[in-house]
């Protein structure tokens, strides 16, 4: 492997970091991906307000085309910004960058060429960012590589630390309970590491598929080093071995036959209760288990662990035997509620479901009761079905993870709903948790479900109002099962269709979406009552919609657009969000915008025009006595960059 590293200009680095908390960023910077080690998104800065947000100018662009082999257009960084230097991964090889937050200019660069191992990694690309540490003495900058290499830098000039690991690099195939194959493992990371106090935590990540070569896959077990040494401390394993907390929910002995069960999402940690909180994917085989039978703890769990031992404190699983590939896609939230005047320590977690589970942090114990409901079981052989799965009573679903009822189909015309009642005539619908089906060629070709309500931004928290913003996508796709080839995979039943032709009919009606918009959301929830406070479409009316034939001389209000990247900034005064991909402006230029919003109200203060869509969440610091927001775009044939806005000098 060739270490490259580049040196551009030496920035001296003195102060220490501000202690993170779960109160969003302090001191003007942005010192962990969410703001906090809680995750909240919340800066308490307040230059920029609805009186002049409008009045924001491009104050510096940094472009990604350069950093690998070939450009890369969905750049899912958030950045983190210390001392008056942004840092950032960037590029196809995941470079880690370090640039001046005033100009723009870049100071530092380091990037690894990890040959056939970074190719055949199942997480490519620049990842969602990197993680900062500091004694007030040293400063280091770590991240993990789609190599699943765990690397720390010296912040000031981006040289790797000697003395971690081996010359800066700790190979996270290795030590990891488990036997891993360095050049096709199939583990890798784009979230990124979690530095509390001296410990820094990394997660796993797998391919994503319905079709599994192998039911033994690797498993995502979580692991705490010491940020100075790189030795491993500790090692919590995802899947149970025998003798563990938790192994006796696996029947037939399967926990020793499947993997996965990573935790790719970001993770939070309460310092103060010196816990870390764990959103744990599900076990391998993403819409079929029926080599797995059983609950299967710990998939799709929050797990609270001793951050210092790695010791399970308490858990609570959100799925049971999850084989809806809900995952927990996000970071749990680390939030302080007013509950009948009385302060409570909580933890709030989005889901691709489109419900908000809310527990009390220290002990586990949900705020607001959370009910065991049957739900239907399905037809698949072999496959083992949870009789109930857990509900929350509060607050009420904030998004649409399924089709109930042919209520929620397209509407704009009588054609059009004939259309898509013919469509669905073809497939299963139902409430959240409707079984997938075995697919069949007279019908139905699979299950409609979510391509998750929640994805990996999670949602964002204003600790001084205890209201929680999250983004909600509608988009639609359908699994069906059919038997799986022996040549090809050890399932039995792997992700497919019957459908005569061998492709089922898409969801859509003359390119138009199956279900009524609003087909992108964003939900404020007052967590003092575990209500909903407002919902209002996010991203303009997209062009085919719009321009739409069918829809000609027809009244549509704005009806969002459909995505998984858009995560949310809370500031003293806004709430923020951009718009992904594109759409035609009045004045003919093809762009996106970044939007204020009202935060009691949801009503728009501003906007301010991008040349490409939203992919990476927004955040905000302050350098020289002025404020900055800065977010990742990009789009097709349109590279991800880092556009930085401010106010005019004047």
């Amino acid at each position: 492997m060739r270490c490259r590293f580049f040196r551009f200009r030496a920035v001296l680095l003195i102060a220490a970091v501000p202690l993170l908390g779960q109160t969003g960023a302090k001191n003007g910077e942005w010192p962990a991906y969410g703001a906090d080690l809680g995750n909240t998104h919340y800066s308490p800065l307040d230059q920029i307000d609805a009186s002049n947000f409008s009045k924001l100018e491009v104050a510096w662009r940094f472009k990604t085309d350069n950093f690998g082999p070939r450009p890369e257009t969905n750049l899912e960084a958030t950045p983190l910004m210390v001392k008056g230097v942004v840092y950032t991964t960037a590029g196809t090889r995941r470079a880690a960058v370090a640039i001046d937050a005033a100009t723009g200019e870049v100071l530092w660069m380091h990037s690894e060429d990890e040959g056939s191992r970074g190719a055949n990694a199942p997480r490519q690309l620049s990842g969602r960012g990197l993680a900062y540490w500091t004694d007030g003495r040293e400063e280091r900058i770590l991240y993990v590589t789609p190599g699943y290499r765990l690397i720390a830098l010296n912040a000031r000039n981006g040289r790797p630390i000697p003395g971690f690991g081996k010359a800066g690099v700790v190979d996270l195939k290795l030590d990891d309970d488990q036997e891993i194959d360095l050049e096709t493992g199939e583990v890798g990371l784009h979230a990124t590491p979690v530095v509390a106090g001296d410990t820094v935590i990394v997660g796993a990540a797998h391919r994503a598929s319905g079709s599994p070569k192998v039911k033994h896959n690797v498993t995502g077990y979580v692991r705490g080093f010491d940020v100075r040494t790189g030795k491993r401390n500790w090692i919590f394993h995802t899947i149970p071995r025998i003798g563990e907390f938790g192994h006796d929910t696996w029947e037939k002995d399967s926990a020793e036959n499947t993997g996965n069960a990573g935790v790719w999402g970001q993770i939070s940690v309460d310092q103060d209760l010196g816990l870390a909180y764990l959103p744990v994917e599900l076990p391998t085989g993403d819409i079929y288990g029926g080599h797995r039978p059983g609950n299967g703890l710990f998939g799709e769990s929050i797990v609270a662990v001793d951050l210092k031992t790695g010791q399970r404190r308490w858990h609570y699983q959100l799925v049971h035997h999850g084989i809806w590939d809900f995952d927990i896609p996000c970071a749990p939230m680390l939030i302080d509620i007013n509950l009948n005047g009385r302060v409570v320590k909580a933890v709030a977690q989005p889901t691709k479901q489109g419900v908000l589970y809310t527990f009390n942090r220290l002990t586990g114990q949900p705020i607001w009761p959370i009910e065991e409901r049957p739900v239907p079981k399905g037809d698949v052989p072999g496959e083992w079905y949870s009789p109930t799965q857990p509900i929350p009573t509060k607050p009420p679903p904030y998004g649409r993870a399924a089709i109930p009822s042919i209520d929620d189909l397209i509407d704009f015309t009588p054609e059009l709903r004939a259309e898509a009642l013919k469509i669905v005539s073809k497939y299963q619908i139902g409430p959240i948790f409707t079984p997938i089906v075995v697919s069949k060629p007279e019908g139905p070709f699979g299950t409609i479900l979510t391509t998750g309500v929640t994805n990996w931004p999670g949602g964002s928290y204003d600790p001084e109002t205890h209201m929680l913003y999250v983004h909600a996508s509608t988009g639609m796709i359908s699994n069906g099962l059919v038997p799986g080839d022996p040549s090809k995979t050890e399932f039995a039943w792997v992700s497919g269709n019957a459908a005569p032709t061998g492709t089922a009919p898409p969801l859509r009606v003359e390119g138009l979406p199956l279900v009524k918009p609003p087909y992108a959301s964003i939900v404020a929830i007052d967590m003092n009552k575990g209500e909903i406070r407002w919902s209002i479409p996010n991203a303009e009316t997209p062009d085919n919609v719009r321009n739409h034939p069918a829809l000609k001389g027809l009244n549509i209000a704005r009806t969002g657009r459909q995505s998984n990247t858009i995560g949310i900034l809370v500031t003293k005064t806004l709430m923020i969000a951009g718009e992904p991909g594109t759409f035609t402006l009045p004045d003919g230029r093809q762009g996106a915008m970044l939007r204020a919003y009202d935060k009691k109200t949801g009503q728009e203060r501003g906007a301010v025009f991008m040349p490409a869509g939203q992919t990476g969440t927004p955040m905000t610091y302050q350098r020289n006595g002025r404020q900055y927001i800065v977010l990742a775009i990009g789009g097709q044939n349109f590279p991800g960059e880092l556009i930085a806005f401010r106010l005019p000098e004047s």
